[in-house]
């Protein structure tokens, strides 16, 4: 023959179809997905069978892991050792089971990822509920198909009396599809079953309630019930689960959070390695140790805070960075008669309890088959005992064991088998005992024939059976949950470990923010000199000071137009005297940005309350933005624009409004305009704004912008040389944006240039910050109404000859926050009144 004729030509396209088809196929059915009946892939399905084979049970002395691998290798699965070994070891490991099917002795490998030992070392056998998985294997319930080579016969499924699938779960990756399932506890699956067979018409809102949720080996905590719910519905959910955390606190004062469960699937080890390399990026701060604990009576990771730090802001942190927050994506992809399915929780459940039915039918056939067997033999046997003489007359009188089975036969009209059983009967079955045992023997049979047939007629019976066993299993393994259930996620809100106490939030020109509980500072009469507020370089000074609640949520505007959110419990604490923490640590602000105001916020939630209030933005330049509050109730970690900034400008105030507020913006030279709120358009979030002043020369600009929404409320006027002036909101006329403006105070060298104007009544205190980090408190009631071009009086003495104001802020009075006051919710009013509180930031 030709070369040539011996070359067929083919079409490659078709047969790189064929053959990646094949090969799909292979995979998805022979390797990565898991049988829906026995939950099993073929490797896990081999190893059980391949021990069951060698005798291994749970009663019997172990045998190296070698001998098994071989085992199977050699008769069922002809592919890889370590692939064999790795499933079998797996299925050894109590953090990756829920259910171990292996009982191993050695070095099955760690939580920490650590690999187990070669196989020469381990050893293995079954566990008690591979038993049950392997249960009446030899009585006809399930199919067997030829090995690789047709030399042996391997189930092609088992007949497990346990919803493995449902228990332990399983994960695989095929070609085009994969499949990830969690596990549950065992009493949770087995009353599933149960209600199913209860009631097959049962809804999935009915089973839900009963299987509750997966349980992971690992424990840990479920958090939010939304994926688990769609994950049993579908099919398909994303499940959220929690480290189990606890804060204790030593005997120095200092607390720390011990980790006693992670969640599934999470390398212990790699999680401590991210959190430090997390700490010393700086990314979580306030954690100054990590351990690892753990030992054969548990886990325990201890993470040990610094002084300062706040517990449960940092765990919140750990939550969001690290994996001691992971989720589970549900893919419940099974093979089902042979094909690919996603199933929900029903149909799980219900191809189970068809598996179990189909086994039960097919073992109480092979029991009646063995029982009617058994009953024809007696019989025989009882023929003979009733002619035992004749009986033995013929046997004697045979030239042959054929001879004599021939003439039985036809002497009392008896089967082969019959005869046979005669002939091979030993002689002790002569005895009356023995003939009575017979008789005995035969009319039990006869009942549990009647018994057997009449479970092979009923369907009702042969499910009471799988009830009762399913039972009977919860029974002998059933153990409590290990993860708990968070149905809510908002039941996790931090901010139920804070209490809504007041705060005063500071911030340095360098940017060293802290929270420091109001009750700290003092009141001081007028011109006094002050108490030290803050510890700082000496480059540096206080620019920030601002009240809020510890429920607040702080927006942060800087001078570049971006805008940064932040609860205000998230910032750190620290006392009158300390420094506080670096911002960029806390923020994601650009190295040459700078905050510039701050907006507190209580309802960023509030759809109606969102839509009903304003940020309005002044700059520089004399730039006025009004913009929609929603536009910035959906916070990014990386902030947001908030004005488009020109090259030369920057922003220098940012305040909440209700829409009718009238707006006042002052500039260094001493002039101040007003014009209604209504005068500015809504502008989306990144436009520039329109011209609210226009400044008197290429130096001036403006110094601080007032939303005045309460026309009873007077005007502050501060100068950078420690001089204040208040006024009537009258004296000032109401005109049109963009104007020049009236006087608002007398400048002198005296003074020096206004550096802030502020709305204020009696009520309300002025915190007074120089550049040296001196701060007084000044009652604004002791300060007298005058006109509007005049000069003020002195508000503080500066020591330092070259010393200026850097900073000023309003407070509630003091003298207003005793009992009667908080009874008639003027304290509730600086906390929940945004807009009538005006926001005061950075003056």
């Amino acid at each position: 023959m030709a070369d040539e004729e011996r070359i067929i030509k083919i079409n490659i396209e078709e047969e790189m179809q064929s053959a990646y088809i094949d090969y799909s196929m292979s995979v998805i059915v022979s390797r990565a997905l898991p049988d829906v009946r026995d939950g099993l892939k073929p490797v896990h399905r081999r190893v059980l069978f391949g021990m069951h084979d060698l005798g291994m049970s749970p009663n019997k002395p172990y045998k190296k892991s070698a001998r098994i691998v071989g085992e199977v290798l050699g008769k069922y699965h002809p592919h890889g050792d370590s692939s064999v070994y790795h499933a079998m070891v797996r299925m050894a490991q109590p953090w990756s089971m829920r259910y171990m099917l292996v009982d191993g002795q050695g070095n099955m490998g760690s939580v920490d990822g650590d690999s187990p030992a070669a196989m020469r070392y381990t050893e293995a056998r079954m566990n008690r509920l591979s038993e049950e998985m392997l249960a009446d294997i030899d009585k006809n319930t399930v199919d067997f198909q030829y090995n690789f080579d047709d030399s042996l016969k391997e189930p092609t499924v088992l007949p497990t009396r346990i919803p493995a699938l449902l228990v332990n779960g399983t994960s695989g990756i095929a070609v085009g599809m994969a499949t990830n399932m969690p596990p549950h506890n065992l009493g949770d699956a087995i009353n599933a079953i149960v209600a199913y067979i209860d009631n097959p018409e049962v809804t999935i809102e009915e089973l839900i309630k009963v299987i509750q949720a997966p349980d992971f080996p690992t424990g840990g905590t479920i958090y939010g019930y939304q994926g688990v719910k769609e994950g049993y519905e579908t099919g398909r959910g994303r499940i959220v689960i929690r480290a189990k955390s606890e804060i204790e606190t030593e005997n120095n004062g200092r607390e720390k959070i011990v980790i006693t469960e992670i969640p599934y699937m999470v390398n212990k080890a790699d999680l401590i390695v991210r959190i430090a390399d997390l700490v010393n990026e700086k990314k979580i701060e306030g954690i100054s140790n990590v351990n690892d604990e753990s030992d054969r009576d548990g886990m325990r990771i201890v993470i040990d805070l610094k002084k300062e730090a706040i517990a449960n802001v940092v765990l919140n942190h750990l939550y969001k960075y690290t994996a001691l927050q992971s989720s589970f994506g549900v893919n419940n992809i099974a093979l089902v008669k042979g094909r690919p399915q996603l199933l929900n929780i029903k149909g799980i459940v219900q191809n189970f309890v068809e598996h179990r039915h189909d086994v039960v039918t097919r073992r109480t056939q092979f029991e009646l088959d063995q029982a009617e067997k058994r009953a024809h033999i007696l019989e025989g046997l009882i023929i003979a005992s009733d002619n035992i003489d004749e009986v033995i007359k013929i046997i004697r009188a045979a030239q042959s064991p054929d001879e004599a089975r021939e003439k039985l036969i036809e002497r009392f009209g008896l089967t082969d088998i019959q005869s046979r059983a005669i002939v091979e009967m030993r002689l002790r079955q002569l005895t009356g005992l023995e003939q009575d045992k017979l008789r005995a023997e035969y009319e039990a049979l006869l009942k549990e024939i009647d018994r057997l047939k009449e479970i092979l007629e009923k369907v009702e019976l042969r499910m009471e059976i799988i009830k009762n066993e399913m039972l009977e299993i919860k029974d002998k393994y059933n153990d409590p949950r290990r993860t708990d259930i968070v149905y809510s996620s908002e039941e996790f809100n931090p901010e139920d470990f804070y209490a809504d106490e007041q705060m005063i939030i500071t911030i340095s020109h360098l940017g060293y923010i802290k929270r420091t509980p109001l009750a700290e500072f003092r009141t001081q009469n007028r011109g006094g000199v002050g108490s030290k507020g803050s510890t700082t370089r000496d480059e540096d000074f206080i620019e920030h000071i601002y009240p809020a609640s510890m429920h607040n949520t702080m927006l942060f505007f800087t001078k570049m137009g971006r805008c940064f959110w932040l609860k205000v419990y998230e910032i750190p604490e620290g006392t009158k005297n300390s420094k506080g923490r670096a911002i960029q640590n806390l923020l994601q602000i650009d190295p040459e940005d700078t905050v510039k105001a701050f907006i507190r916020v209580k309802k960023l939630n509030d759809e109606e309350y969102c839509n009903s209030h304003h940020i309005v933005m002044g700059t520089k330049k004399g730039v006025i933005k009004k913009s929609l509050l929603a536009d910035y109730s959906r916070p990014r970690q990386s902030g947001v624009i908030a004005i488009s900034i020109r090259e030369d400008d920057e922003l220098i105030q940012a305040r909440l409004t209700n829409g009718n507020s009238e707006i006042l913006m002052a500039t260094r030279s001493g002039r101040a305009i007003r014009f209604n709120e209504t005068k500015v358009r809504n502008i989306g979030r990144t436009g520039q704004g329109v011209r609210g002043i226009t400044l008197d020369s290429d130096t001036d600009e403006v110094v601080g912008m007032v939303c005045v929404k309460d026309t009873a409320d007077d005007i502050l006027v501060v100068s950078e040389k420690g001089f204040g002036k208040r006024s009537n909101l009258e004296d000032y006329r109401i005109t049109n944006r963009g104007g020049k403006g009236v006087k608002t105070m007398r400048i002198s060298e005296k003074t020096g240039d206004l550096i802030t104007i502020k709305s204020v009544n009696d009520d309300n205190d002025l915190m007074i910050m120089n550049r040296s980090g001196v701060t007084i408190r000044v009652a604004v009631a002791d300060l007298r109404v005058t006109g509007r071009a005049t000069q003020g009086v002195r508000l503080i003495n500066l020591d330092k000859k070259h010393d200026m104001i850097a900073s000023v802020t309003k407070v509630i009075s003091e003298s207003k926050m005793d009992e009667d006051i908080v009874e008639s919710g003027l304290l509730e009013k600086q906390s929940d009144d945004i807009d009538d509180e005006n926001n005061e930031e950075k003056s």
